[in-house]
């Protein structure tokens, strides 16, 4: 597997997705191919090998729910991320769905942003603009959104806002409840590695930024994307 044909991303989506019998396996080839390609990551990645190792499926889905799904410290659909509840969200996971049947990718019973899916068209995505525009421009920032939700402090307020309004926390007291933070700070430092012509440290997530590669999606030109940022926001 060449560290520049972009088909690692398979392999980084399969550890990703929901906790299956292979997972093991495929964390064990994960690791192989972060220590030969990218062993500069295996402190971020070792943590969560570690844990994959030391738990049974059981629990391993049991975090992977608690991190994800139920009271989740983050979602994996990156329209959420990017846009939240603004109707530009809609509009996202259209074209994404659109750009996931134009490569023939398969997504499962996730929608077409979901991070494992977008990590499955990485490879596939024939036209370069493109798949830098999807790195840089989504990919990355949701990705750096998505870690600032596991740091200390936001974690503290989200518990508190839970059990204000729930009663109870599911993760309070969890060992392992934010180790899937390794696994997504790890596919963060592939991305900015693999893309860091395209990768401006100052990029922000904000409705603005994402309307542009909205615009820009699949084959529409540059200044065409630009024309129509500008005329939404005249809107």
């Amino acid at each position: 597997m060449k560290k520049n044909n972009y088909q690692h991303y398979n392999l980084l989506a399969e550890v990703l997705k929901y906790p299956d019998e292979k997972l093991v396996e495929n964390t064990e080839k994960c690791w192989r191919f972060i220590s030969k390609h990218y062993p500069q990551l295996k402190p971020d990645f070792f943590p969560f090998l570690d844990f994959i190792r030391s738990n049974s499926l059981d629990k391993i889905e049991e975090v992977y729910t608690k991190t994800f799904h139920i009271q989740a410290v983050c979602y994996l659909d990156l329209g959420y991320v990017i846009f939240g509840e603004d109707y530009k969200r809609g509009e996202f996971l259209v074209n994404m769905k659109n750009e996931q049947l134009l490569a023939n990718n398969d997504c499962g019973n996730e929608l077409a942003d979901n991070l494992v899916n977008v990590l499955t068209l990485i490879p596939l995505i024939k036209i370069d603009d493109f798949r830098n525009d999807l790195a840089s421009k989504i990919v990355i920032p949701a990705l750096r959104k998505m870690l600032e939700e596991f740091t200390e402090h936001r974690m503290q307020i989200r518990e508190k806002v839970i059990r204000k309004m729930q009663k109870a926390v599911l993760q309070e007291g969890l060992q392992y409840g934010n180790i899937y933070k390794h696994l997504l700070a790890t596919i963060l430092e592939c991305f900015k590695t693999d893309f860091k012509e395209v990768v401006t440290n100052e990029v922000k997530v904000d409705p603005l930024y994402g309307r542009e590669f909205i615009a820009g999606c699949g084959t529409c030109s540059t200044e065409t994307a630009k024309k129509m940022v500008i005329d939404s926001i005249k809107e």
